[in-house]
């Protein structure tokens, strides 16, 4: 899945499939468009927990992480 991050304030991180980043929630100060990525199950990818990734996007449309440490649930 072709998976595009963006950068907020401070350490935050969004991961979305919108490439626009329509479904990352507000709160956070602007969202920055960073770069994408392919991710796919399995196979490994630096800095990004691929499954947890994944598994939010399916289930809420974005993935947070402040440091590279989950942070979806926050933003709930």
């Amino acid at each position: 899945m072709l998976v595009h991050m963006f950068r907020a304030d401070g350490r935050v991180f969004g991961f979305s499939g919108d490439e626009a980043g329509a479904s990352l929630p507000e709160g956070y100060g602007d969202w920055v468009t960073f770069k994408s990525l392919e991710l796919t199950r399995g196979v490994a990818q630096p800095g990004v927990d691929v499954t947890e990734c994944l598994d939010d996007i399916e289930a809420h449309g974005f993935h947070l992480t402040d440091a590279h440490m989950r942070i979806t649930d926050r933003a709930l």
